[in-house]
């Protein structure tokens, strides 16, 4: 541990108990705490010609005054100064709000350095910082910190300065010389240098280029070690499956597996026959055919005298997974059984008896599967659906019912891949990245809502010839907050266009159980023509007869949920469609919904869906796994985020990282984050 990380923040200058206080709320206690508070922008003060400067930019120049002030009050401690003053060969005013105590020093022939907005029309700067005299620093570019109390960033950057001049010299080199060579990167005193007082731009740029691979450097160690230690000490079941009765199985099959699924298949098989445990996540589009590559590994295990469990997020969902495996796998002797909240008391008692002797191979289910009393006879692979709506406990507790089981994630929500590296990295990843022969894809469209009325005729042409349709709304019932499509009222609307004609239901997560499973279970079985739904048919509900879609006020989700809810047709063999009624008010909005239409494949739109909102929101709520960087962008990042995800790979396998004097800082960052006990820390 260097003196910097010891160093009290007291000991500058200027560090009383108030200021203290203050940067101890900022999580700022050491010499090495202040000199990691990065700045979240710089100030731009280069001195800058008018005539070449854009309307409303912010703008530095110095500038001569050339008249006495005119001061006005404008309420109650408020007030404007305005002054002439030329610049260049211009003649300019420049305005400054509520500094009355300028009056008396903004004086006729007074040389100032000002910045501010500059207004081209009226020739006038909005002042925001001025400095009296000529621009004599060196310093083009001044720092701006996120500060709380009354603390002033003047203040702060004389601290700043006073920690690099005193203890700049001090800082401990973390990265080895080799990669310092490798990449070209700055020294940590100049990166320090560059990020908190840049000389110039490149100075700055550098000075990033190096904490930004530092710190994804050291997030794929953490993740490597993971592994690493995963691997040596979770000793895991090596099943040996009857690869006889796998591949009849697979001939059982009504279809032909794609070549993605194929290769799937033979990943997780390699992984149930190894002694170490599986640790996968399965990522799949809409329909890509996730649902039989994990029959076929719980297939395997199950020949090899092990159990199977599928836990899902959803009632719906794991009735569907039961319906399809079931199909499947019992005329294989397979065993299956389902386990929700819903099922009865005498019915639950029945298949937890069964399940601890051994006579249910496969349990389907939702949270139910991790309740104390569900006890499994010899479980032997675990696959956790949509994993990312399941907490790391939730998870941990299914794992824990067997004796180090094998464990598959799956995901319909196509994840970036330097999501997938940066979440999901101490995982083996699968991608079924192709979907079946003769999948027709989904036609796109966007309308304003003003052209509802042509959708709902085209919506009848679907009808008349027995397909049914979705319709999707943001809302459950109106509200005086929120302008959007709300399922009870367009329930009421469509219900009176198509009465006499076809039958409309409603379905919103508020329903009872009872009354969700009837509405799906008549939709499914096609008793219902139209289903007019909040997002709770988001994932798994499979209707291969739906072939029609729209979704109001489709600007307010995200593309993920957009692609996901869009899933719900084109599952059969016809020509399906989807319409996104919406009138975006940004930008944003507009951007998402011409992807929506130019874009099919999931594995692009997530990529533009993590361009557009950013990792902390893709997933719509915080995820575990995603750090919160200082310096690094996972979209902009990316590449650099490869590249260290490739050398923290390498260096965790390597005799010279554990015991070389130049990777100490790094093996202390692991033992500190608790990577080498197998701790998750993000």
């Amino acid at each position: 541990m260097s003196i910097i990380q010891l160093e009290p923040v007291t000991t500058l200058k200027g560090v009383g108990k108030e200021t203290a206080d203050v940067l101890a709320s900022m999580g700022i206690e050491t010499i090495h705490d202040l000199l990691w508070t990065f700045p979240y922008r710089h100030e731009d003060l280069r001195l800058k010609d008018l005539t070449e400067t854009p309307h409303n930019e912010k703008v530095t120049v110095e500038a001569r005054i050339e008249s006495d002030p005119i001061v006005q009050f404008l309420g109650k401690n408020r007030s404007r100064i305005t002054v002439k003053a030329l610049v260049g060969r211009h003649l300019i005013k420049l305005v400054f709000f509520n500094q009355n105590y300028l009056k008396t020093k903004l004086l006729p022939e007074t040389i100032v350095t000002v910045s501010g907005k500059w207004d081209r029309g009226r020739q006038v700067i909005n002042v925001t910082t001025i400095k009296f005299g000529p621009k004599t620093d060196n310093s083009d570019f001044e720092p701006v910190y996120s500060l709380k109390g009354n603390l002033h960033q003047t203040k702060f950057r004389k601290l700043m300065r006073l920690a690099l001049d005193h203890f700049g010299g001090e800082v401990e080199e973390t990265l080895p010389s080799h990669l310092l060579i490798k990449y070209k990167l700055a020294s940590i005193t100049q990166a320090l240098e560059g990020v908190h007082f840049p000389l110039d731009a490149n100075h700055s740029k550098q000075a990033r280029r190096r904490f930004v691979y530092e710190e994804l450097l050291q997030f794929q160690l953490r993740i490597q070690a993971l592994r690493k230690v995963h691997k040596e000490n979770e000793h895991g079941i090596s099943i040996q499956y009857d690869l006889q009765k796998v591949k009849e199985f697979i001939s059982t099959i009504p279809f032909e597996l794609t070549s993605a699924q194929k290769r799937v298949v033979n990943e997780i098989c390699k992984d149930l026959k190894e002694p170490t445990r599986m640790n996968r996540l399965l990522q799949g589009d809409v329909g890509s055919g996730k649902t039989v590559v994990a029959a076929i590994g719980l297939y395997a295990a199950i020949t090899a005298g092990y159990q199977g469990a599928l836990m899902a997020p959803t009632e719906i969902l794991a009735e569907q997974h039961a319906t399809s495996l079931a199909q499947l796998l019992e005329p294989m002797g397979v065993r299956v059984a389902l386990l929700s909240g819903s099922t009865k008391s005498k019915a639950r008692k029945i298949i937890l008896e069964q399940l601890q002797n051994g006579e249910i191979d496969l349990l389907i289910g939702t949270h139910a599967l991790i309740q104390p009393d569900v006890v499994f006879h010899k479980l032997g692979f675990v696959i956790t659906d949509e994993q990312h709506r399941f907490g790391v406990e939730q998870r941990r507790v299914l794992r824990d019912k067997g004796v180090n089981p094998d464990v598959l994630f799956m995901t319909a929500t196509p994840i970036p891949r330097t999501l997938a590296i940066t979440a999901f990295g101490e995982m083996d990843v699968s991608i079924i990245d192709e979907l079946p022969a003769g999948r027709k894809q989904i036609e796109t469209h966007w309308l304003k809502k003003e052209q509802l009325h042509s959708v709902i005729t085209k919506m009848e042409l679907e009808l008349r010839q027995g397909r049914q349709a979705y319709v999707i709304c943001p809302l459950i019932e109106e509200s005086e907050k929120i302008d959007a499509g709300n399922a009870e009222e367009v329930f009421a609307q469509l219900s009176t266009v198509f009465k006499g004609k076809y039958h409309v239901d409603l379905m919103h997560g508020r329903l009872h159980s009872d009354e969700k499973d009837r509405v799906m279970r008549e939709f499914t079985e096609g008793k219902t023509d139209v289903l007019v739904s909040t997002t709770v048919v988001e994932v798994g509900v499979n209707v291969p007869n739906a072939s029609f879609m729209v979704i109001y006020d489709a600007d307010r989700f995200g593309l993920a949920q957009l692609h996901q809810l869009r899933g719900r047709v084109g599952r059969g063999q016809f020509q399906s469609y989807c319409v996104l009624l919406a009138d975006p008010k940004t930008d944003e909005g507009t951007e998402r919904m011409m992807s929506m239409t130019e874009i099919n494949d999931g594995f692009r739109l997530a990529e533009k869906d993590l361009e557009l909102r950013g990792p902390g929101d893709f997933f719509g709520k915080k995820q575990s796994g995603l750090p919160d960087f200082k310096m690094a962008d996972l979209v902009h990042d990316y590449r650099t985020l490869e590249v260290a995800r490739q050398d923290a790979a390498y260096l965790i396998n390597t005799d010279e990282f554990w015991n070389e004097a130049e990777y100490k800082s790094l093996r202390e960052m692991l033992e500190e984050t608790g990577a080498l006990n197998g701790e998750r820390i993000d």
